[in-house]
């Protein structure tokens, strides 16, 4: 299968901070969540990707070629909503129309005031009268109404009710009907992602701790409760463990654990929460 996205190597350094060495793929037909703590390294790997971003070190391609060296109608094959949204403040629908229309050469009006319609947005508002979860819809309306093969995310759901995420998630599988398409997207919610989702790449202290796919993570993982002595018998089976008022809870690998053991479901943020804040047996 070949990929919308391919991250190889890539390395940002910042006063404090490095990315380092974050690989993952993004294939076609495919829904990639990008998760981690804050400041893991989301959202400078998703500005490298977009262009916005200069890396240190690496190789990021966008449908089989550099960043760096793709077209403006290349770019506007990338659909994108950012975590802050940059919409102009003064403008309302209609002006955002007029401006989209000498941007992207494939952008289309009436999808983008379908979508307007769809979000209940008024077209005659300005921006600055918009909830926070109104711009979010305004900047996804306009990612979709540009011929995007592919969108990249970045909490497209923060600040909007359970009602609107799902109105949103409907959407996205819409856009997901056509197999050429593919959607990277990185958000805390994490059930939004269990739902969407093929593939999940975790960062931690801007490394990847792993990319695999959703379904694959359910059936490699599970949670074993007892006492910490319990626990290290277990040994290399455990990935991570933290310790509690009434024993141990771990992260164990299930082809390493004694098959009669009782484990418990591990989620995805099950499994995050164990690789930032458990500890590995000594």
């Amino acid at each position: 299968m070949a990929d919308n996205i391919r991250i190889c190597g890539l390395n940002k350094n910042f006063k404090g901070f490095t990315l380092e060495n974050v690989t993952f793929d993004v294939p076609k037909g495919s829904v990639v969540g990008l998760i981690g703590e804050n400041g893991a390294g989301k959202s400078t790997t998703i500005k490298s990707i977009l262009g916005l971003v200069n890396p240190s070190g690496g190789r990021v391609e966008v449908f089989g070629k550099e960043v760096s060296s793709l077209t403006a109608e290349e770019k506007g094959a990338i659909g994108a909503v950012l975590g802050e949204t940059c919409l102009p403040e003064n403008l309302n629908l209609k002006d955002i129309d007029g401006v989209m229309k000498h941007i992207f050469p494939r952008w289309d009006t009436n999808k983008f005031f379908s979508y307007a319609a769809r979000f209940s947005l008024p077209r005659d508002k300005k921006v600055r009268e918009f909830s926070r979860g109104m711009r979010q819809k305004v900047s996804l309306a306009g990612a979709l109404s540009h011929g995007a093969e592919g969108l990249v995310l970045d909490e497209p759901t923060a600040g909007l009710d359970p009602g609107a995420r799902d109105e949103i998630l409907d959407l996205l599988y819409d856009f997901m009907q056509d197999e050429e398409h593919s959607i990277l997207i990185s958000s805390h919610i994490v059930s939004d992602l269990e739902k969407l989702c093929d593939y999940i790449a975790f960062l931690h202290n801007g490394r990847t701790m792993f990319f695999e796919e959703k379904d694959r993570l359910e059936e490699k993982y599970g949670i074993f409760r007892g006492t910490e002595e319990e626990v290290r018998v277990l040994g290399r089976a455990v990935v991570k463990y933290t310790r509690g008022e009434y024993g141990c809870s771990a992260l164990v690998l299930r082809e390493e654990a004694p098959r009669e053991l009782p484990l418990e479901r591990a989620g995805i943020e099950d499994i995050m929460l164990y690789f930032v804040r458990g500890e590995k047996l000594c």
